[in-house]
């Protein structure tokens, strides 16, 4: 299993944010091929001390790594990725990782 999470910081306006990304962006996302499960945080997105500077946190699950990547040169995955430049005006932080349970 490998994922990717995106970490959106605090946006302008966080309740034009929630709608645009609801509303847009996620029916967009979800057609990048090879995507297993797409999650996203609910509520404030804090440290154990206090307040973070995220707003939301998704994770997009793939089988594996390779699959990420073949996924955003789709032409579905470019457009989620260009997406994201329409909303994210708090900026935002990506990682991709292979995981295991242990």
């Amino acid at each position: 299993m490998a994922s990717l999470v995106v970490m959106y910081g605090t946006p302008v306006d966080s309740a034009e944010f929630d709608r645009y990304y609801f509303e847009t962006h996620v029916p967009i996302a979800k057609k990048i091929p090879g995507l297993r499960k797409y999650e996203v945080s609910r509520g404030p997105v804090v440290t154990p001390a206090g307040p973070s500077k995220v707003h939301l946190i998704a994770t997009l699950h793939f089988d594996d790594v390779a699959s990420i990547q073949k996924a955003f040169a789709s032409a579905e995955g470019e457009a989620a990725a260009a997406d994201v430049q329409s909303f994210a005006t708090g900026g935002t932080d990506m990682l991709i990782f292979h995981s295991e349970e242990v």
